[in-house]
């Protein structure tokens, strides 16, 4: 008896402290980054989700050059895009190729051609352009190697980056910050060295694939010049490019506004009016300033302190965190919980600094350029979803509305290739032009996540909003569903409908030979079930074309007890093109709910062998929250945690927090949104399931709190 007692006090006290408010500031403020060195894979991140930029160890972008092979600096918005010219008039459509998939009709695709003529020159312009690029380099001039006693911290909870350092005997302090709204970067530098200077530095864009998008030695097609000094504080530049920003020109300015400490521009290049660098003497103990990037001039834009900026921020931040779901690990007994909590703090402000803007991001956000600075479409789930179940659908919204603009290309690439409604592109930029790819343009998991998406958001609001939802996305969700109606093909031997002529989000399978991937098949069932939902909420019948294909798509296809990377690909298990990339024969019970075409004795095997024989050296960020959601989903949580921790190099989380890669994708947001997802997943759970933290194991050990969380579906 006095032990039952024991055990009931024992859980009395758990349930009081669950029930007990989480300390956010502690949660959030200890997970904040330090540095105490010139660590090129540490640099720290200021911004507002539609503009960032990125500094040094310095508080600045002092290290341009020596940060360029890390977490490089860049200055980047929503709005900085840049085109080379086009001299020999390259069109989009002399990069479309004829395909015939067995559908009943060609279809025309935008890919990459090897051989040299017109439409390799179209297809690798096309590819290329436009391209983002670093909108400036605002530093301090020091030179690398006589930096010392860095210490560097990112306060989460206010947004200010606070470092100190020396030079040449002269102690630096420096803070940063960017403003929530404006695209706008705000610095206060004390020091006792009256030689120090503050830099401007404009970059040319380089058009590469991956790097930090700067080319310091083009000068002729890259220049600036001031454009109007307004008062002693104030200098207005206007940077002039010769490609196109925006689409229509690649002139924008910049203003720096000097709010305390005396300062004069050192003119180095003689009497030259134009330059695409700049050097302030800053000669005063304590130099403030703000420097703020735009398109257009606007002259009731107001002016703003340093001061007014970290306020600015403060508040922000601390509605950011306040507002949005928690997860508190503090009381979990696991030594990886810690870790754990680091990431999923870490995650949450990396994506807010560089996800929250109105257009998709990249892969790389606002950081530096992959696939020339382009977003890519099939990846938006990774990034966005966990705006949703973390407490901030409206950022997701912000994103998902872009959706909108694109609409009409999306129609016509439906319509070229002989199907109905819209064909979301894969990899694309702000305009929505589809950029040739041999494998982009083939994806077709893209296409459900506007309706995954927008059901997120739905699920997120209340009554009125909810109308809202619905009224506003009813014809992307259509539009979508209607064009996988009509690219599911009706099989008449074996009356059912496949999956076919595409690559799958596993992309070592090729579009002419696979058939029914198992990932796609249970995510065409999905979306197309929600998109019914939507009819029948807005007081419409359900389409019966949707139900046909609905009832009649074929189920997984398995050997042995395993499901296969495709119906196509009875090898699967002895042929290490199918057991590398993507394990995404996961994400069809994970990331989606059941469905009858599964059957989770088989899926579960399937879990177990992709753990133990899989190539984990060939895997990408978000391939290991996957697997998380699949085992938790399979009633496995000690997967799960395992799956989440795993120690793979593409599961490499920086002091920074961003995911690592590789030497080339040193940060890749996927994985940090797709950590912020499967864990939301494993305290908060899915429909119909009841437990509390069902993907931690239920030993004590994993006692997370949380507030806020939304489950999936």
């Amino acid at each position: 008896m006095r032990k039952l007692l024991l055990i009931l006090s024992l859980a009395a006290l758990t349930t009081a402290a669950a029930a007990q408010p989480i300390d956010r500031e502690a949660v959030v403020r200890r997970n904040n980054p330090h540095n105490h060195s010139l660590d090129t894979l540490a640099s720290l991140t200021v911004g507002n989700g539609g503009f960032a930029m990125t500094v040094d160890a310095t508080g600045l972008q002092s290290f341009p050059k020596k940060y360029a092979g890390g977490v490089a600096l860049g200055t980047m918005s929503d709005w900085g895009w840049h085109s080379f010219a086009n001299p020999e008039g390259y069109r989009s459509e002399e990069a479309l190729q004829a395909y015939d998939f067995g559908h009943g009709h060609t279809e025309f695709y935008a890919t990459q051609f090897k051989e040299p003529g017109r439409p390799h020159g179209a297809s690798e312009w096309h590819r290329q352009n436009p391209h983002r690029m670093h909108l400036g380099a605002l530093g301090l001039n020091l030179e690398a190697d006589e930096v010392t006693d860095i210490d560097q911290t990112l306060d989460l909870w206010t947004g200010i980056i606070d470092s100190r350092f020396t030079y040449r005997g002269h102690h630096y302090h420096v803070q940063t910050v960017c403003h929530p709204e404006r695209d706008l970067v705000a610095t206060r530098i004390e020091s006792d060295d009256k030689n120090k200077q503050v830099t401007l530095r404009f970059p040319y864009p380089t058009g590469k694939h991956t790097d930090d998008a700067c080319d310091w030695e083009e000068w002729e097609k890259n220049i600036a010049s001031f454009e109007g000094i307004g008062s002693m504080s104030t200098d207005t530049l206007k940077r002039i490019l010769d490609g196109q920003s925006r689409f229509d020109t690649a002139d924008y300015y910049v203003t720096l506004h000097w709010d305390q400490g005396k300062h004069h521009y050192i003119n180095r290049k003689g009497d030259h009016p134009l330059w695409n660098e700049a050097f302030f003497a800053c000669p005063d103990q304590v130099t403030s300033l703000t420097c703020e990037f735009y398109e257009k001039k606007d002259p009731a834009r107001k002016l703003l302190s340093f001061d007014e900026v970290a306020e600015a921020s403060r508040q922000h931040w601390r509605q950011w965190w306040t507002r949005g779901a928690i997860a508190d690990f503090s009381h979990c007994t696991d030594p990886r919980a810690r870790e754990l909590e680091r990431r999923v703090v870490l995650s949450q402000y990396l994506l807010a600094v560089n996800d929250a803007g109105d257009t998709p991001p990249q892969e790389t956000g606002l950081t530096f350029n992959s696939w020339f600075g382009k977003f890519h479409l099939e990846m938006i789930w990774w990034h966005q979803a966990q705006f949703a179940l973390w407490g901030h659908p409206e950022v997701l919204e912000r994103s998902l509305d872009w959706y909108f603009s694109v609409m009409p290309v999306a129609r016509d690439i439906a319509r070229r290739q002989g199907f109905q409604g819209v064909r979301w592109m894969k990899m694309t930029d702000p305009s929505g032009k589809e950029a040739p790819s041999k494998v982009g343009s083939f994806l077709i998991w893209q296409q459900p996540h506007p309706i995954y998406l927008a059901e997120l958001l739905y699920r997120a609001a209340d009554a009125t909003n909810k109308t809202r939802l619905l009224n506003k996305y009813k014809d992307i969700v259509d539009e979508t569903a209607r064009f996988m109606q009509s690219f599911a093909t009706y099989d008449h031997q074996r009356d059912r409908f496949v999956l076919k002529g595409c690559i799958p989000a596993q992309e070592t399978l090729r579009a002419a030979e696979t058939v029914n991937p198992p990932f796609e098949l249970s995510y065409w069932r999905f979306a197309l079930n929600i998109a019914q939902q939507w009819r029948e909420r807005m007081g419409m019948p359900r389409s019966s074309d949707w139900d046909e294909v609905i009832n009649r798509l074929s189920p997984l296809a398995a050997k042995d007890s395993l499901y296969l990377a495709a119906e196509t690909a009875p090898e699967t298990y002895s042929d290490i093109r199918f057991t590398s990339d993507h394990m995404a024969v996961l994400g069809a019970v994970g990331i989606l709910p059941e469905t009858p075409q599964c059957d989770n004795g088989i899926m579960r095997n399937t879990l177990h062998w992709v753990l133990n024989n899989w190539n984990w050296d060939k895997t990408w960020g978000w391939d290991f929250p996957m697997t998380a959601m699949n085992a938790a989903r399979m009633g496995e949580p000690q997967h799960a945690i395992d799956a989440l921790l795993m120690p793979q190099r593409t599961n490499t989380y920086l002091v920074n927090g961003h995911n690592y890669q590789d030497g080339r994708l040193r940060i890749y947001l996927p994985g940090n949104g797709g950590l912020l997802t499967a864990v939301a997943m494993m305290c908060a759970g899915w429909d119909g399931e009841q437990r509390r933290n069902p993907g931690f194991p239920a030993d004590g050990s994993w006692d997370v709190r949380w507030e806020g969380l939304l489950p999936l579906p």
